[in-house]
């Protein structure tokens, strides 16, 4: 399911105008890449959660040309499922 398939289901079950729909999952997804940007973590019980994991610099190698490059410190979005979600997609 994509962006569009989402709005598309929420206009149909909640009986919304096409442009309602896609505000609402506008404003989900945006506050959720907010909170993350703040360094939060995202929670939406029987789901999943994301967080964000902090990268110390170090130093690694171009494997192209054998160079030494500094690698900079860095954050990265995680995804991790919820046991719900797990049981349902084992069933």
């Amino acid at each position: 399911m994509n962006k569009l398939e989402l709005i598309e289901s929420l206009k149909n079950e909640a009986n919304l105008p096409k442009n309602e729909a896609a505000a609402v999952v506008d404003m989900f997804f945006d506050n959720m890449t907010n909170a993350l940007a703040g360094g939060e973590r995202v929670e939406i019980r029987g789901l999943c959660s994301f967080y964000v994991k902090e990268y110390k610099g170090y130093a690694g190698r171009n494997p192209k040309t054998g160079e030494k490059v500094q690698v900079t410190p860095k954050k990265l979005p995680f995804f991790k499922c919820g046991k719900e979600l797990k049981e349902r997609v084992d069933r």
